[in-house]
């Protein structure tokens, strides 16, 4: 556990994430020794999504513009339809996402998260998995789209649902432990 004492990871979020996909892995990290950090596009505290309504509150550690991937070990990208549908919009969101992939770090992202990987263009030749509802786009920009409740694929870990949240887990804290993945394609 000491090596993941030594990590810290970021949760890239803004109003309506989806609130387990946040909490849940948030919790596995923290449980582990791991730092984590709520980066966001405002300061103070962004609302989660739950069973279709607006559910808990969580404060921002930092903004877009204060982050840098330098700071961090990985990357968590939690879905919900709200959220990434906001974070794609932003620029500096999406540089955020794509330097973690240029420097080989893990990213795992979950549900609908993965529409935050279509628009860093970095999905092209990779095996991933998503809520069934964007598997059309993943596909058009290149993935390799399957139906499975976790896939890893050089350091990137994506999940349909929270359903999978327990796979997720587990292997988002073997990718944090492993750190960079030197051959991973940017």
């Amino acid at each position: 556990m000491k090596e993941l004492q030594e990590k810290k990871v970021a949760i890239i979020a803004t109003d309506g994430f989806e609130e387990l996909e946040l909490i849940e892995p948030r919790k596995a990290l923290d449980d582990n020794g791991v730092t984590t950090e709520i980066v966001s596009l405002k300061k103070g505290k962004i609302k989660g999504w739950k069973n279709g309504n607006w559910s808990q509150e969580v404060a921002v550690d930092r903004t877009v513009n204060e982050a840098n991937e330098n700071d961090y070990d990985a990357l968590v990208i939690p879905g919900g339809v709200i959220n990434p549908d906001i974070l794609r919009r932003d620029e500096k969101a999406v540089k955020f996402i794509k330097d973690f992939f240029k420097n080989h770090k893990p990213v795992a992202s979950i549900c609908h998260g993965p529409q935050l990987l279509v628009e860093a263009d970095v999905v092209e030749g990779r095996k991933l998995t998503s809520f069934p509802s964007i598997k059309k786009d993943l596909k058009n920009a290149g993935a390799n789209w399957v139906d499975q409740e976790v896939v890893v694929d050089q350091g990137l870990v994506t999940s349909r649902s929270p359903e999978d949240l327990e796979a997720f887990n587990r292997k988002l804290l073997e990718e944090v432990r492993e750190g960079k993945h030197e051959h991973q394609t940017a």
